[in-house]
């Protein structure tokens, strides 16, 4: 039996699925929310393992690539056992620079416009599943990413011996399909961070529109709609496997908000661990994978970087939101 939610989305219930699926948690955000650093915490658990984005994010020139062990991605040990081990399960054509294991990742160009826009309304979600029904192309490709993600988690524990992989890949729309995995066994980090301090980031990191009001409302509408995109996909998800988490309580209580987490991903909450720089990880993602220091300190640069007119214009377009979520 499989069930037909108000967000358009089907996904078979986790009391159906088999005894041999596999343990994946999925941290859904925002961008600049903090996921890379929850994901190398919760990483450095001994009975977990990450590679940050497990979707393979745009890696650009793959030569040049550092993972974060820091090693060269294309010639990093950990990652060609990886390639073996891809190819043990059939995979033989699997390199994570150029993974095919995003939902976004098709190359029917009909299939990829339908995938593009965030999640929306029961209605606009049906009608992109009747949408996607037509093209020829979309059940291989769906067949293909659970096949790819399924071989992939179990690809990682084998290789680190650990029961629960951590994916940090954020993305509402892949997880709304990696949901109708019947191998995978998903339970989701909601994680949230004030929508001032993403919208900040994104001012730093290349964001740019014709005025700087223009700038600061384009990154606000993006948080925005993520957010939006993010309650759909969990509209109907059992609370039993998602748990929401703030940015800000992780950084100022890390130990009591780790344990919290391995209570509900059913890690052993004596094993945390803090310095997650101790253990050796392959994390794909952004900047902050290869920084040294396990130092983890809230940034709110926000409050000094952002000036009266930003935060009217972030009120215009996002404040109701951002105060929906506790931030005043």
């Amino acid at each position: 039996m499989q069930i037909e939610s108000s967000t358009g989305l089907i996904a078979p219930p986790e009391h159906s699925k088999p005894a041999g699926a596999v343990n994946l948690a999925y941290i859904l955000s925002a961008n600049f929310s903090g996921s890379t650093l929850l994901a190398m915490l919760l990483g450095s658990h001994p009975e977990a393992a990450t590679v940050g984005e497990m979707r393979a994010p745009q890696i650009g020139d793959v030569n040049a690539y550092m993972c974060s062990c820091g090693e060269p991605i294309k010639k990093c040990p950990f990652w060609l056992k990886v390639n073996a081990g891809m190819a043990r399960k059939g995979i033989a054509d699997f390199d994570i620079t150029e993974a095919r294991i995003s939902i976004h990742d098709s190359r029917s160009k009909y299939v990829a416009r339908l995938l593009d826009p965030l999640p929306r309304g029961p209605l606009l979600e049906a009608a992109r599943t009747v949408a996607l029904s037509l093209s020829s192309d979309w059940r291989p490709h769906l067949q293909q990413v659970h096949a790819r993600n399924v071989a992939l988690v179990r690809v990682l524990q084998e290789l680190t011996g650990v029961k629960l992989v951590i994916d940090s890949s954020k993305i509402a729309v892949h997880l709304k399909f990696l949901l109708r995995s019947p191998e995978l066994k998903i339970k989701v980090i909601r994680l949230v961070r004030d929508g001032r301090a993403v919208t900040n980031s994104m001012l730093g990191h290349g964001l740019k529109r014709a005025t700087r009001q223009e700038t600061v409302a384009a990154a606000a509408l993006g948080w925005r709609r993520n957010n939006e995109g993010a309650e759909r996909v969990l509209a109907d998800l059992p609370a039993s496997q998602q748990k929401h988490l703030q940015y800000e309580q992780l950084c100022r209580q890390p130990r009591e908000t780790l344990c919290e987490l391995c209570d509900f991903l059913g890690l052993d909450p004596g094993r945390v661990v803090l310095d997650f720089r101790a253990k050796t990880q392959h994390v794909l993602g952004n900047e902050m994978r290869l920084k040294s220091g396990s130092d983890i300190r809230l940034d709110e640069r926000w409050r000094t970087a952002l000036t009266k007119e930003d935060l009217a214009m972030f009120e215009e377009v996002a404040g109701a939101m951002n105060r929906k979520y506790g931030y005043e």
